[in-house]
């Protein structure tokens, strides 16, 4: 027998979990994507396609979590299709522009950060987004990415590894001397 919570949570309209999610939704998007227009379509897509599979998505265990890995899931395909490359307009600049040394600092390292990210591959960058934006073990980043947790744990080393050889290349090719 149910409790009255239960029923309630599956009583609970798309609408009613769209405006009580939505927002948490777009943060994530911004963190899987990198860019906020990228992740406005994302979670627009993503929610269209919740919502024609409402009765399935609310009947999930976690209806959040099930919406979260359908937005995993189509930023990796998004990531495989060719429009992906025409659309994404980035400037190949800023990682050589550096700023003085006041407020603007932080902001210039920010886009540093975000340009490695961008250039992940998208296993890679998801992992790490499930990883330390989300904060799940490697057991439910596996599950969320399809994959096994051996997989999963190596797509957070690779990204890793791949990120201190960008920020800090000195570092990684042999020190100073």
């Amino acid at each position: 027998m149910r409790t009255s919570t239960e029923a309630k949570e599956v009583d609970v309209t798309y609408e009613e979990f769209a405006a009580t999610r939505l927002a948490s939704f777009a943060r994530y998007a911004v963190m899987l994507t990198g860019d906020a227009h990228s992740a406005q379509d994302l979670v627009q897509e993503t929610m269209v396609r919740a919502q024609l599979h409402w009765r399935k998505v609310s009947r999930a265990e976690s209806p959040e979590g099930y919406v979260k890995r359908m937005m995993v899931n189509l930023y990796i395909d998004w990531r495989r299709g060719p429009w992906w490359r025409r659309v994404l307009l980035r400037s190949d600049a800023g990682a050589e522009v550096r700023v003085p040394v006041d407020l603007a600092e932080g902001a210039a390292d920010r886009d540093l950060v975000w340009q490695a990210l961008a250039r992940l591959p998208r296993q890679q960058r998801a992992a790490l987004v499930l990883r330390f934006y989300e904060d799940l073990p490697d057991a439910e980043i596996a599950e969320a990415l399809g994959c096994t947790v051996g997989t999963a744990r190596g797509y957070i080393s690779k990204a890793l590894a791949t990120l201190r050889t960008r920020m800090n290349p000195g570092l990684v090719s042999g020190g100073s001397r």
